[in-house]
């Protein structure tokens, strides 16, 4: 992929998008896909999967109109750097759908409007509150007001069009046959075998090949191909279309010399029908999928991957200002586009640049991003005033990550433990399904974090009663400092068991200054 001469592209930055989107100039993203937390008056317990962070967050607003107060600004950012040829995707749920898209059409204009997508997200359930449980989302698409692009999908026929149309088998030597009802019942196909509907090759009645020559007195299409004659109205190939056909094996002949050849048209060569703006075969994440972090708001990569392919081309500019997991950018790499992500995160700034590590291949960094190879992450907060204001468990899940280890998947009853440490001798087995952890033949050293400006002893006291019950010989403290009472009792802590606790401070991180407290 090229980089773009107009913006750094392959870059996730991490703030609020409507600060950042003010910085883009305008007219440069080819496409804008935004999923941003729905006015559902819900709470959702979220669990990272490649952190195993468990973070609580709400996305409700005081009201609709609170919810497109704070949507507003930030549409007017996008449709400001959406090129003319551009395509606006906006994924949002029933709660405030109706009040999104009178937004939209102030925005973009009622003209540039293209279509509402139906995505059934879910299976049916009970709903103690609606009368018919809702079981799907909606997506707007908008276009920036020029010619945009648009590539036609398809999707596969449905299993009553394979079983009612599609029931010739070819095999490699070039043998067919009709399918038997068995096979035709359960679609097991004899693997090598080809599936394959027919056409009458005889001619259209009431013109073209079918219409009287007025010098032979019969149909145009009147001839004998190999000793097969053709029906009354001729065939509907000329003769030069019709032995090229037979040339490419296209031609299925009768038994009988008077009966009809047939055109051939194999499945695998079929597009399938063209997709409406309802879809129903993305199916929602399941709890077993591998792609599935856990984040209850997750998107299939297949549904991305279906609007990038349909609303851009390679090394089209994709921008995701709710980048949440990153599902959009690992689409938007995997199909050779540029991107940009932005969330306000950066938990999920660095998860997301996990999964463009772990997934995509790519390297993280300036340099491999300077290359043409790599991606970078910009504006973390990287000092002890802005980590002062993160949220605590955002704290904690930056401590933990800054130290190489995995946060805890449980906040709630987590025993006095934010994360694991495995060292490098430990060597990943499996997950258990209790914990959720990877098993290291229990080898790994607990992390306690506490956003304090001082640590006391109570706090030490509590993590040592821990340790004790974990049999841990080792175990990591982070906070911005530590009492005199706190240190000395982490001293004779060591006297009388032997475990070592490593009191680490926010500064100290900062400064890269843990290399040996680590060892």
């Amino acid at each position: 992929m090229k980089p773009s001469a107009l913006i750094d592209t392959r870059v996730i930055y991490c703030g609020d998008n409507l600060d950042q989107l003010a910085k883009l100039p305008d007219a440069c993203v080819d496409l804008i896909y935004i999923d941003p937390p729905f006015n559902s008056n819900r709470n959702y317990e979220v669990f990272w999967g490649e952190t195993k962070e468990k973070r609580s967050f709400e996305d409700r607003h005081a009201s609709s109109q609170a919810y497109i107060e704070f949507m507003r600004p930030r549409c007017v950012q996008l449709a400001r750097v959406l090129k003319p040829t551009g395509s606006f995707y906006y994924h949002c749920d029933w709660h405030a759908s109706h009040y999104i898209k009178v937004m939209l059409d102030q925005l973009f204009g009622e003209n540039c409007f293209l279509n509402e997508i139906v995505w059934k997200r879910s299976d049916a359930h009970n709903d103690a509150t609606l009368q018919f449980p809702v079981v799907s989302d909606s997506i707007f698409l908008y276009s920036g007001g020029g010619k945009y692009t648009f590539v036609p999908q398809h999707v596969g026929y449905p299993t009553k069009t394979l079983k009612e149309w599609y029931l010739w088998l070819e095999f490699p030597d070039g043998t067919t046959r009709r399918m038997t009802k068995d096979e035709i019942a359960t679609q097991v196909i004899q693997p090598g075998a080809r599936r394959f509907n027919t056409a009458d090759l005889s001619a259209p009645a009431g013109g073209g090949m079918a219409a009287i020559n007025a010098k032979t007195g019969k149909p145009n299409g009147w001839y004998i191909y190999k000793g097969y004659q053709p029906p009354g109205r001729g065939w509907r190939h000329e003769p030069e279309r019709m032995a090229e056909n037979d040339r490419k094996g296209l031609l299925l002949f009768p038994p009988d010399k008077s009966g009809r050849i047939m055109f051939k048209r194999y499945l695998d060569e079929q597009q399938g029908p063209v997709l409406g703006n309802v879809w129903t075969d993305i199916d929602q994440l399941r709890a077993n999928d591998a792609e599935r972090l856990g984040y209850p708001t997750q998107k299939p990569l297949a549904l991305l991957d279906r609007i990038i392919k349909a609303s851009s081309k390679e090394n089209d500019i994709v921008l995701d200002a709710f980048c949440g997991c990153g599902t959009a950018l690992v689409a938007a790499q995997k199909l050779k586009r540029q991107w940009i992500g932005i969330d306000v995160s950066p938990t999920a700034c660095r998860v997301m640049a996990k999964r463009l590590r772990d997934i995509c291949g790519l390297r993280e960094g300036v340099l491999p991003w300077q290359d043409g190879h790599g991606f970078i992450v910009l504006d973390l907060p990287w000092s002890e005033e802005k980590l002062r204001k993160l949220p605590p468990f955002e704290f904690e899940n930056w401590a933990v990550i800054a130290l190489g280890g995995i946060p805890n998947k449980v906040q709630v009853g987590d025993m006095g433990i934010d994360g694991r440490i495995y060292p490098v001798s430990a060597s990943p087995d499996k997950k258990t399904k209790a914990t959720g952890h990877l098993e290291f033949m229990d080898v790994w050293y607990p992390v306690q974090v506490k956003q304090k400006d001082k640590v006391g002893r109570p706090d030490i006291d509590s993590f040592e009663a821990m340790m004790t019950r974990s049999d841990r010989t080792k175990g990591f403290f982070v906070s911005f400092d530590y009492s005199s009472d706190a240190m000395r009792e982490i001293g004779a802590f060591f006297k009388k068991s032997g475990k070592v606790i490593v009191p680490l401070t926010v500064r100290e991180i900062l400064d890269e200054q843990i290399a040996q407290k680590l060892a």
